[in-house]
């Protein structure tokens, strides 16, 4: 077989897919649709021991919401393989051969190494957790909870594990979710944060709600802290956690820092990345100035439709469009992904924690005059039962009044409200256009005005304000 690329004698083309989990398997799995075994060789290379699983749900597993860990696994090695995807687990890929067309692959088991050549290639690399060059970081009962492996690795320490004192590091959604799993656990939980207030992706007026609602479910927050090192006892299992100020005793703790693009293999090829560090791909995925190689999920950057910048969202919904695009364009059809707002939606207990669009420093960061409005309503008609608080923020672009961004903090029924402004950022609606939006009602569902709406109106008020100055 030519080293050049990776069609055999019969003429098929190889496909080769780095990377087995929603994006990578999400190509592989699509492109079969479009192409039977006899036109297109599918090779995909996996490291790990699973495929297709969903690292979202991971915290409610570790906290017991999700009873077994195979629930997560959308579709198993064996079902893929079926299907007529060549499927080699405990794989890693180690070098790309842009010129060549070929990629080198080390069996992580035996060590053994081999190359097998491409005609086209899918970089579905994922992304590596942020873990801190801090002294006593590798201790044992110091987690990480990327994968199927580490979860089942966390849950082993916390069943074995006699203290019930957990400290966890960094407040975004790991480190809230996190932080809820190890409370259904019945451990006494001390979240870490070297931020004003937990949820960055949140402004810190929104973010602070969400600090009062944590304490208040018996969760120990520290801002603006910076964790110095993790302390060990003589056994070498960590014992606390230690801030410039002070040492927070642990028995468990967990890394919630957040993740970066994993583009190594990509950067040592000479792709192209951006600033962030993922890879930039075109409109149909395919890496830039690359023909015949493609990229997608948690390895590359995409554009923001609100700012016009790129953006780096490492989110599972995005992943798997991303694959289903790649899969097209791969497999001979043709499909784009044109970008996103931004919207993710949390939890932590039964408070919820929405965003879409743009905060207030990412609307000043891409040159955006914008007015913010707070309003505080209710999740259903106020007298009806079960009516619950809820805030809802939201920036409108200066004198235009597009819709910027809306951020959401209640309870039950206030999370999925976020996709009415998701749907309203996409199509570029104004606040005062939002105000008419034929919304449902009845009072089990909402107020009369949702509160969406509500803050549409507000900010369409306050638009015209400005505007006649």
């Amino acid at each position: 077989m030519s080293m050049s690329g990776g069609r055999d004698s019969g003429g098929r083309e190889r496909l080769v897919v780095v990377g087995g989990d929603a994006a990578g398997m999400s190509a592989a799995s699509q492109a079969r649709r479009l192409k039977d075994p006899g036109e297109l060789e599918i090779v995909a290379f996996e490291r790990g021991h699973f495929t297709s699983f969903s690292a979202c749900g991971i915290p409610y597993w570790v906290g017991g919401e999700v009873p077994e860990r195979d629930r997560l696994i959308a579709r198993t090695p064996e079902e893929h393989r079926a299907r007529g995807i060549d499927l080699r687990l405990r794989t890693e890929v180690t070098e790309i051969d842009v010129a060549g067309r070929r990629v080198r692959a080390r069996d992580v088991d035996s060590g053994a190494e081999s190359w097998t050549p491409y005609d086209k290639l899918v970089l579905a690399t994922g992304a590596r957790p942020v873990r801190p060059d801090l002294p006593g970081a590798d201790a044992t009962g110091v987690h990480g909870v990327q994968t199927l492996d580490d979860g089942q690795a966390l849950l082993d320490t916390l069943s074995r594990t006699r203290g019930r004192r957990a400290v966890v590091v960094g407040a975004g959604y790991i480190g809230v979710e996190m932080a809820e799993a190890l409370i259904n656990r019945g451990f006494e939980v001390t979240v870490v944060n070297r931020g004003t207030e937990p949820m960055s992706t949140l402004d810190p007026d929104m973010g602070r709600l969400v600090h009062r609602a944590m304490e208040g479910l018996g969760i120990t927050m520290v801002n603006d802290a910076e964790v110095t090192k993790v302390l060990t006892g003589e056994d070498g299992r960590v014992r606390a956690v230690a801030t410039e100020d002070t040492e927070y005793p642990a028995d468990v703790v967990i890394l919630g820092i957040g993740v970066r693009p994993e583009t190594s293999l990509a950067r040592a090829a000479g792709l192209p990345l951006g600033a962030h560090g993922g890879l930039l791909t075109d409109l149909a995925m395919r890496v830039r100035g690359h023909e015949n190689i493609w990229a997608g999920g948690d390895c590359v950057e995409v554009l923001n439709l609100v700012s016009g910048q790129e953006q780096y969202v490492p989110l599972g919904t995005h992943a798997n469009k991303h694959g289903q695009v790649i899969g097209t364009n791969a497999g001979g059809g043709y499909a784009t992904f044109p970008g996103v707002v931004g919207t993710a939606v949390s939890k932590v207990c039964d408070l919820e924690i929405a965003r879409t669009g743009l905060r207030e420093k990412d609307a000043r960061r891409a040159g955006l005059r914008y007015e913010a409005v707070t309003i505080e309503s209710t999740s259903r008609a106020g007298y009806y039962p079960g009516a619950a608080p809820m805030t809802v923020k939201m920036l409108a672009e200066s004198r235009t009044g597009r819709l910027l961004g809306v951020q959401i903090v209640g309870r039950e029924g206030a999370a999925k409200r976020v996709d009415i402004a998701a749907v309203a950022l996409t199509a570029r609606m104004t606040v005062d256009e939002m105000t008419a939006l034929d919304l449902g009602y009845a009072p089990p569902f909402s107020p009369v005005w949702d509160p969406v709406l509500v803050a549409a109106r507000k900010a369409a008020s306050k638009v015209r304000a400005s505007s006649a100055l």
